[in-house]
């Protein structure tokens, strides 16, 4: 169990939240009908709809930065020869390297109060996991010993960062030329994680509106060029009557 004063994405609500997120059957994540079902399988999609599989060449590297439980970075190993997801949330890396070793995990997430459900996490019996290696790591302050890739995915991960753009930069020296780079996000600026003043949007300059994806472009438009944007819908199920639904903005970058 963990207490209070545990990081959120240290907690056992977390890792079961986001085991549901990125494993859970349709009927498990969303058991009611009339729910926005375009809104699951979020982590298969910020792959399946974004990466441009022609420019993905033969034995690509991937980068998934902010894995989580790891589900893009098995979707990613489907089309890339190595894959290395990391994450600073220890928790979600033990689950991440427990479903690459075994194939699978079980788990259990919330009903109401304290009713439980349980479930089993299942990777793709067709991905070959040994192409994959999770690690513990801060996105800010990334091994110098990684190499380059020719994919790199950053799924919900900017907004929580104390200082997104340390990560942005670091970008261009881990990626080859023509590398895709597939940053979503719902932009959720909380001061709780990144200092106002570290923002990258969500904020007015000289009476002019300042959006995420401004401070995106300033900030990669050296290096990168914006290919397209579109809308990503996720859903979070927290208990059997709750939910988190977002929309998540999908920006498309290839390596100059």
């Amino acid at each position: 169990m963990t207490d209070s004063s545990t990081p959120f994405y240290e907690t056992d609500k977390a890792v079961s939240e986001y085991l549901l997120f990125h494993y859970g059957k349709p009927e498990e994540q969303l058991p009611h009908a009339f729910g926005p079902a375009s809104a699951l399988n979020y982590p298969v999609r910020c792959i399946s709809e974004c990466l441009d599989l022609e420019k993905v060449p033969t034995g690509a590297r991937g980068l998934d930065l902010g894995c989580a439980v790891g589900r893009s970075s098995f979707e990613l190993a489907k089309h890339c020869e190595e894959v290395i997801g990391i994450d600073f949330s220890h928790a979600f890396v033990e689950r991440a390297n427990q479903l690459k070793s075994d194939g699978c995990c079980h788990y259990t997430y919330a009903k109401e109060g304290s009713i439980q459900i349980e479930a089993t996490a299942e990777v793709d019996s067709s991905i070959d996991r040994s192409r994959l290696h999770f690690q513990q790591g801060d996105a800010m302050k990334l091994p110098r010993d990684l190499g380059t890739f020719h994919v790199v995915l950053m799924a919900n991960l900017i907004d929580r960062l104390t200082h997104p753009t340390d990560c942005l930069s670091s970008l261009a020296s881990l990626m080859e030329s023509g590398g895709q780079l597939i940053i979503t996000s719902p932009y959720t600026w909380l001061e709780e994680y990144t200092p106002k003043e570290n923002w990258l949007g969500g904020y007015e300059d000289k009476g002019k509106n300042v959006s995420t994806l401004d401070g995106l472009k300033g900030a990669l438009e050296k290096d990168f060029d914006l290919q397209t944007t579109k809308d990503l819908p996720f859903l979070i199920r927290e208990h059997a009557r709750k939910y988190q639904w977002s929309v998540a903005q999908a920006s498309i970058w290839l390596r100059k």
